[in-house]
């Protein structure tokens, strides 16, 4: 049966005034996750050192093309530096919540290695150390940037170990003819030391051992009970 066409034609529908006047999404949506890919990213470069790291390296890791790592993070060198900010800020996070109970100095500086080694050999038989000291050394004989933040992650390091070593003398636990500054020091370049050896894979045991005699160190020998 055919049908007969109407006199009067359909007028076309008018979209709604919200719906004309909503501005189009420029580009597709972010499809990483910023923390995981600088994770993945610092892996690398704790892995193979800045210098051997490549763009192609970086982009496998991520997942990400390299303009797409490029328009999230930069160049190398800025998602180094980001990596190196974010290690930073994990590190600090630990800390604070070692310190929350205001423990006295000899627990504190126990857990303070501990979850030192807990990072620096969290990949079990690959040796790894710290992440900043075990990459930025190098780039900091050329680029002020890491240097500046070597030495003011060096610095932080000992102002954070000094305050708690401030405390300990005015509760007794240290001699109060003791510098504060310099055991800082002593404590934070044993972490250092530590870092190294466990990058060319000291055991535990050892670290550990080499942890316990700088805590006598700073601390005083421990009296042993009879």
């Amino acid at each position: 049966m055919v049908q007969k066409r109407s006199k009067t034609p359909e007028k076309p529908q008018k979209s709604p005034p919200e719906a004309e006047s909503a501005p189009r999404g420029r580009g597709r949506p972010r499809q990483y996750d910023p923390e995981r890919a600088l994770a993945n990213a610092a892996e690398v470069f704790w892995k193979y050192g800045y210098a051997a790291t490549s763009l192609d390296d970086l982009a496998a890791a991520t997942g990400m093309n390299r303009p797409s790592l490029y328009a999230a993070f930069g160049d190398k060198r800025d998602l180094y530096l980001k990596t190196l900010e974010r290690y930073q800020q994990r590190s600090r996070a630990i800390g604070q919540e070692i310190i929350a109970d205001d423990p006295p100095l000899r627990v504190f500086l126990r857990r303070f290695y501990d979850a030192a080694l807990d990072i620096y050999l969290a990949t079990g038989d690959e040796a790894r150390g710290c992440y900043s000291i075990s990459t930025a050394p190098a780039q900091a004989t050329t680029d002020p940037a890491v240097r500046d933040f070597l030495g003011a992650s060096i610095g932080g390091t000992d102002a954070f170990i000094g305050r708690q070593i401030v405390k300990a003398i005015e509760r007794g636990e240290v001699p109060s003819k003791a510098s504060p500054g310099a055991l800082a020091q002593i404590a934070t370049a044993t972490m250092h030391t530590i870092a190294v050896r466990a990058r060319v894979g000291v055991s535990r045991k050892e670290l550990t051992a080499i942890a316990a005699a700088a805590i006598d160190l700073i601390c005083g020998q421990k009296k042993s009970s009879r």
